[in-house]
């Protein structure tokens, strides 16, 4: 995964690299076609691609919200996608006992927003070897991430990659500052743009987190503008009846068109 991690800076086409796939792994079948959707829509484009999907939901509003389909079954399908597709694969972990678990199955360990100052949760993703992104705290200032990066490096794994997924804004909404791009960027890692998460309305009365996914493209183009590496998209084919997050996942059919649009801006600024 290092030498994936040095192409998708430099691959050929110039593009930039996809993470994209369901908010969670809800079963094999609709898994299996996300995935094959999306890679020939990738391969097409020449696009760079890291299937995503979480094989458990740990921070939910509420206490009846979908979780998982369980640990095991959901973290074998991730494996199927993987070897099935050649692509890797990435989800994430909540606690340092998860690590070695789910680095078993797949390629790159995720780290959560709200847990990206845990220490032990960073070491432990660090000491299996795998690729780490870390997602970069609502509530912290891009050049604080590289205390993570750090925290990553100083436990002798030097692949690490950092998404951003906007700042709070008030108590019910995000706002992206696209100056941290370029600041994360200056720790030597590959960035990335979480261009679906920055679009959620967290905190709302009714448990359910809300979302913009109509801006989602937005984003995107602006995170493209000024030089991510990569995006992270989270895409559904049927996003309102998604079983975590639909409210800001981004309709699979529109997928490749927003992509193209994506490549245009990215080939002017290179």
């Amino acid at each position: 995964m290092l030498n994936y991690l040095d192409k998708i800076k430099n691959t050929e086409s110039g593009n930039f690299f996809l993470m994209a796939g369901p908010c969670a792994i809800e079963g094999e079948d609709i898994a299996m076609r996300i995935a094959e959707k999306i890679i020939t829509i990738t391969d097409k484009l020449q696009i760079p691609y890291i299937f995503k999907g979480s094989y458990r939901k740990a921070n939910r509003s509420k206490g009846s919200s979908f979780t998982g389909i369980g640990d095991e079954k959901a973290l074998r399908i991730l494996e199927r996608i993987g070897r099935e597709f050649g692509v890797p694969t990435v989800t994430d972990i909540h606690e340092s006992d998860e690590a070695a678990m789910a680095a078993a199955y797949v390629d790159v360990l995720q780290i959560p927003a709200f847990l990206c100052r845990q220490t032990d949760l960073l070491i432990a993703a660090a000491q299996t070897g795998k690729v780490v992104n870390v997602k970069k705290g609502q509530f912290l200032s891009a050049g604080s991430m590289k205390f993570a990066v750090e925290k990553i490096k100083e436990a002798g794994n030097n692949k690490v990659i950092l998404t951003d997924r906007g700042n709070t804004f008030g108590y019910q909404d995000l706002i992206v500052d696209y100056r941290g791009l370029p600041e994360m960027q200056g720790f030597g890692v590959p960035v990335v743009m979480d261009c679906t998460h920055s679009l959620q309305q967290p905190n709302q009365s009714s448990g359910v987190t809300g979302g913009k996914p109509e801006l989602i493209s937005t984003i995107a183009k602006a995170a493209i503008a000024v030089g991510a590496d990569g995006l992270f998209i989270e895409t559904h084919p049927d996003p309102a009846n998604a079983k975590s997050d639909g409210a800001n996942m981004l309709h699979l059919d529109l997928l490749e068109e927003t992509l193209s649009k994506l490549i245009r801006i990215r080939q002017a600024i290179i």
